[in-house]
This record gives structure tokens, sequence and C-alpha cells, in this order.
């Protein structure tokens, strides 16, 4: 078994939440949010270990709550760039294997099924990523303040992609050295101007990412329908 070293990015400062708490350390059902996702990572037996890339307003909270929670494989906690992709980048280099999954911290219900998915298909093509078919129609258009629509896209062809991402190293090095600097919203959009193919599993609606006190409303309702 060819091991993978997972980055989990907590480094945004999270602005559009307007709470006092750092984002990945608000409670949902007591517990919080980035442990859900630490906990299921630490539970794959394919991660070898875990990078976890923070900021100085939620390191030492985050430290706090890895060993509350006893993630044993958490190895390092380090302090991200100013932009998600210098934080990426900064976690890339201190993983020690060939392969690495990115995760936002943001995204607390991933299950080892989306995990183990996504690091088998990039262990056989070297690019993986998570994504679920867009469920509503997406129009195209011509002007933002004023819009009006310009195209209707074929929703059949469209997905939306979540969060983990899973690439050889080598192939998200390269891309960062070349294309680090063009500012883009996940790590396959460099690897994808590399020319490499990226190949799409399959995840969850339940994978929302928390970034509006709405997302918080429904993160609660979800985690509650999973104790049940």
């Amino acid at each position: 078994m060819s091991y993978v070293s997972a980055i989990v990015v907590a480094a945004g400062k999270g602005l559009r939440l307007k709470s006092e708490t750092p984002k990945p350390l608000i409670n949902i059902n007591r517990k919080p949010v980035i442990i859900y996702a630490l906990g299921c990572l630490n539970k794959e037996p394919r991660i070898k270990e875990i990078i976890v890339v923070a900021n100085k307003a939620n390191v030492k909270g985050i430290r706090k709550a890895v060993k509350k929670y006893r993630i044993n494989k958490v190895k390092k906690i380090i302090l991200g760039g100013k932009l998600r992709q210098d934080s990426v980048l900064k976690g890339l280099k201190a993983a020690d294997s060939g392969m690495v999954l990115i995760h936002d911290a943001g995204r607390p219900f991933i299950d080892s099924k989306i995990v183990r998915s996504a690091i088998v298909q990039a262990q056989k093509s070297g690019a993986a990523i998570v994504g679920v078919p867009v469920k509503g129609t997406i129009k195209v258009a011509v002007s933002c303040q004023l819009p009006a629509v310009s195209k209707t896209l074929d929703r059949s062809l469209l997905w939306e992609i979540q969060t983990p991402q899973v690439f050889k190293k080598e192939w998200l090095l390269e891309a960062y050295r070349k294309f680090g600097k063009i500012k883009v919203t996940d790590d396959s959009s460099l690897i994808e101007k590399l020319g490499k193919k990226v190949k799409i599993v399959l995840g969850s609606y339940s994978n929302i990412k928390i970034t509006t006190p709405e997302d918080l409303v429904i993160a609660k309702a979800i985690a509650r329908s999973r104790l049940r």
C-alpha cells in the first residue's frame, strides 16, 4: 500500500461567517468543526500523516482540540500564508508522501467512503477530486451589476466540486511552480493547467462548506441527523 499525506487547510479568516470564534473551532453539537474531518481522515489506513495549516488566530485552539480528541496522525500544525494557495504550498513542502490529499477544514462531513474513493482513484490516475452533479439550472450572465442571461449551460455536464482532492505530490509541486501566482479556487485548477486529466469521484450533498451563518444552521442539522 502506498501512503498519503493529508493537508487540512484551516488558515482562512472566515470573515463571511461573522463569528468571533475562528471557523475551525466553532462547535457543531459540542464538537469543533475541524475535528469532524480530522477524525475521519485519522481513521483512513492509507493516510500516514495529517498536516494542519492554521493561522495565528486559531493555531493554539487547533492544537488543543487535536490533543483533546486524540487525533494521533496530526504530525504537524503549521502557519499558512496570505492566500489559500500559499497555505497549500506550505503544507506540500511539509508533506513526506508521494501522494497528497488536500481538504478544507470548513467541510466537516466527509466520510470514509469519500476519502477512500478519492485516494484509490488518484493512485490509479494521478489526480482525483470529489464532486456532486449540479441540481439547479445554471445560467451565464453578461454583467454582474445588472445581470442579463447570456446562455444556459447543459446541467448534465456540470459538477459542483468539493474536497478532498488527491494528487501526485510531484504534479502539484510542478503546477505551483508554473502557475502558483494565478488565483484559483481549488488545486485541481492548477493540475488542469498542466494538461493532466483529473478524475471526478462521487461525493455527497452533505459535504457542505461552511462559509456563511446559514451554512452553520444546515451543518448543525446534518450533524444531528447523523446521531440518529
